[in-house]
């Protein structure tokens, strides 16, 4: 897992023809605003084939996050707004799929608070390193801990390591604004990092 947050955290540039193709693909699949099964599909097999051509991290990273989208041979709806929040943000061009969130610009609670499992409560959004929002939220639930939606009873707000500066504009910025809300009001909420929630596993 560490050399897999090392190759994310990289600063590999979209150079490679593969990556501007890939960037076109994108645009053309988000263009309408939504995305089925059929054309994640697509991009799984694009992805796939140009794997032997280029080890770009851009090009792996992806592949082995629609692959596990499509692994149950359906894509449900958190999956489908994070695979379209993704190509959004590739079509921008002004995004690394291996950016590292900026904590300047992010509302985490500093100092980040230890993370402590039994009994509380999770809620995930973003798009994560560690896999999709399940498997994260049944790392929680193995440890004695609670995950779902928001709501002012929830004690970790994690925020997934693929954000960037403009994370007010993207799919998930409205729940992390919210989550704010609740924290000036006084609940005891934290948000953290997907990084430092990693730490606590």
């Amino acid at each position: 897992m560490n050399e897999k947050l090392h190759s994310v955290f990289g600063e590999d540039r979209l150079s490679s023809r593969q990556v501007d193709e890939m960037i076109g693909l994108a645009k053309g699949i988000a263009a309408d605003g939504k995305i089925n099964f059929a054309e994640a599909e697509f991009l799984q097999k694009w992805l796939s084939q140009n794997l032997h051509i280029t080890d770009h991290p851009l090009v792996r990273t992806l592949y082995a996050r629609v692959s596990e989208m499509l692994g149950d041979g359906s894509l449900d709806v958190s999956e489908t707004v994070e695979l379209l929040d993704t190509l959004n943000r590739l079509s921008s061009r002004d995004f690394e799929l291996g950016e590292a969130m900026k904590a300047t610009t992010l509302p985490l609670c500093s100092p980040a608070p230890d993370v402590t499992f039994l009994g509380s409560t999770f809620c995930f959004t973003g798009t994560f390193v560690f896999g999709n929002r399940k498997q994260c939220e049944e790392a929680v639930i193995k440890r004695g801990g609670n995950a779902g939606s928001l709501t002012a009873k929830t004690n970790f707000v994690v925020i997934g390591t693929y954000a960037t500066d403009s994370w007010k504009h993207s799919s998930f910025g409205n729940k992390i604004l919210k989550a704010c809300e609740y924290r000036d009001k006084g609940y005891p909420i934290s948000l953290v990092s997907e990084e430092h929630w990693h730490k606590f596993l």
